[in-house]
């Protein structure tokens, strides 16, 4: 049984302890979100000492199995005023997990303005003076770090955004090549990390021992099988290796989804300028990287390295939803100016839906003119310069758009939507407005079985079938976060029948359990049940779980609006 690690910000001291009982078992989301419920209180103020921020690897990251390096971050947030969890790549979720360290967790905040750094190994923990990388970006925090401590070491650290606690602020992962690519975007949790003066943490996991598997034959047979299903499943093995995230733009625009200058239609007439099919070209001629891991063991690999068009690196991790809120949303065509854009979120620490979204919301109130890609990056610039312009942008859409008079701003539980009009997508419009976290993609993926017939087929432009199908994704997803595996393995999951029975198979394999498919699920219903509850006593009501009035009054290219009442919503919930 591995070890929680506290840290006391405010003291500078840390302990150890065995893994309580109501914990033990637990691991990513599973454990962030049941330790917030426990030990935070719900009406805490997000910036507060009473807030916490935990770090917990997934049940089965550390061992062998194919993309399982996922590490959940969880906090209340500064953002939605609920429970969040956000998940990423990087390097940290194995190396905790092979120092025996099930979550690690940052309590209390300091008196005085004084950053300090954590370094985690196997010898111990320090708590060091950072104040040489106060108001740096990520970009030079990590290559400092990674210059320091060695490359290949994991760290997460905070930019500018996070050291102003703006909402939309971000905790950045090193990638493989020690570069900021990878984020826990989603619900301002790098303004948790910063209200608690922790500029960087370093997990270096060298000297440590491999995780322990009770049964290795076992699980090498089923890890074997896992690997087959991702590698021969068209989206897992195909698609996301090819061309990324971004091979979704043209079919999220072909179904009439991709939401347009601010979710006014759901076609963008310059999709292929910004399509993954001219993300891969460019990337192609100018010498950047189309196929790339965003942990050690992905076999999918969809990440990327984009470069300038003078073959410099530009930005990397270069996804749909960024493509899609810094493009289509915007209405911006020029892809280099929105890797641009990519870049300094990735550098300043901010999440890419939020903050293209909210840059969205500025040409909606007249701040800059739509589809000025310049004007774009010379606003987002004012984030890191601490100027009032940029803590507006950086402190999210529904903040831009109160500072500006702006009544049509896409958020439930005030975190902007990702990229899919609920209205060409219900299933997904049924997640947006019930999952805990505020509006989420990832939280249940009905673009699944409404777009792509993964796991059978919904129409996406009815009522019918579709709560069902959120309900279902939602709960899978919540099990799937809490095991350390990325969310795209769900592709191969519901298109296989022995899908999570093969995840069973590993997990017993690995722990000696005797696991069934129906526990899984089980997991993924009590994740729920914990952040449903965190959420009723910070005051959220069934009011909250409804999305924006102009998605019900205005039609997209199918004629269609979003026509669910708060009582079918709520259907979502009874599990």
């Amino acid at each position: 049984m591995g070890k929680l690690l506290r840290i006391n910000t405010r003291k500078k001291t840390f302990t150890f302890e065995e893994t309580p009982k109501e914990y033990s078992g637990l691991g990513g989301r599973a454990l962030t979100s049941k330790m917030i419920l426990d030990e935070v209180p719900a009406t805490c103020h997000p910036l507060g000492k009473n807030n916490k921020l935990i770090f917990a690897p997934g049940i089965m990251s550390g061992s062998p199995a194919a993309d399982s390096g996922r590490l959940s971050a969880g906090a209340k947030s500064p953002l939605t005023g609920g429970i969040k969890e956000s998940n990423a790549g990087g390097l940290v979720s194995q190396k905790l997990a092979r120092l025996g360290i099930t979550g690690l967790v940052l309590e209390d905040k300091p008196d005085t303005d004084d950053y300090s750094m954590i370094v985690i190994n196997k010898d111990g923990v320090e708590i060091l003076p950072a104040g040489d990388l106060v108001k740096a970006g990520n970009y030079k925090v990590m290559e400092k770090l990674w210059a320091k401590y060695g490359k290949s070491v994991g760290i997460l650290s905070i930019g500018q955004a996070g050291e102003q606690c703006l909402k939309g602020a971000s905790i950045q992962q090193a990638d493989m090549n020690g570069r900021p690519g990878r984020a826990h975007g989603r619900g301002g949790l790098g303004a948790v990390m910063g209200s608690k003066k922790i500029k960087a943490i370093v997990v270096d996991d060298k000297g440590a021992p491999r995780i322990e598997i009770k049964d290795p034959e076992a699980f090498k047979a089923a890890n074997k099988r896992w690997v087959e299903m991702l590698r021969n499943h068209p989206v897992t093995g195909q698609g996301l290796p090819a061309l990324g995230t971004a091979v979704l733009v043209n079919v999220i625009n072909e179904a009439g989804a991709l939401p347009t200058k601010n979710f006014r239609t759901g076609r963008f007439e310059d999709v292929q300028s910004i399509s993954g099919e001219t993300m891969a070209e460019n990337i192609e001629k100018r010498g950047g990287i189309t196929t790339e891991a965003c942990h050690p063991g992905c076999v999918i690999k969809c990440s990327n390295v984009y470069h300038d068009k003078e073959g410099k690196y530009l930005t990397s991790g270069f996804e749909y939803e960024t493509i899609w809120a810094f493009g289509a949303h915007t209405t911006i065509k020029e892809l280099d100016q929105i890797a641009m854009l990519d870049r300094l979120c990735d550098d300043f620490g901010l999440d890419t839906i939020e903050t293209g979204v909210a840059i969205g919301i500025a040409m909606e109130g007249g701040m800059i003119p739509w589809g000025d890609g310049k004007a774009a990056i010379a606003l987002l610039s004012k984030v890191g310069e601490y100027a009032p312009e940029g803590k507006i942008i950086g402190s999210g859409a529904r903040f831009t758009g109160d500072a500006l008079g702006v009544s049509r701003v896409p958020v439930v539980k005030n975190q902007a939507f990702p990229a899919y009009d609920p209205r060409s997508c219900k299933g997904q419009g049924v997640t947006y407005a019930t999952t805990p976290m505020g509006a989420d993609h990832t939280a249940g993926y009905g673009v699944t079985a409404n777009i792509l017939s993964v796991g059978g087929s919904i129409d996406p432009l009815k009522k019918e079938g579709n709560v069902a199908l959120s309900q279902g994704l939602q709960i899978a997803t919540a099990a799937i976060d809490a095991a350390g595996l990325c969310l795209f393995v769900a592709f191969a999951v519901l298109d296989n029948e022995d899908g999570l029975p093969t995840i069973a198979q590993m997990l017993n394999a690995q722990y000696g359990l005797a696991l069934t498919p129906d526990d899984i699920m089980e997991l993924g219903k009590s994740i729920l049940r914990n952040e449903i509850e965190f959420n009723k006593r910070a005051g959220f009501t069934k009011a909250d779980d409804q999305l924006p009035e102009f998605f019900s009054e205005e039609f997209l290219p199918h004629k269609t609006t979003w026509d669910f009442t708060s009582e079918d919503l709520q259907k979502t919930l009874d599990f």
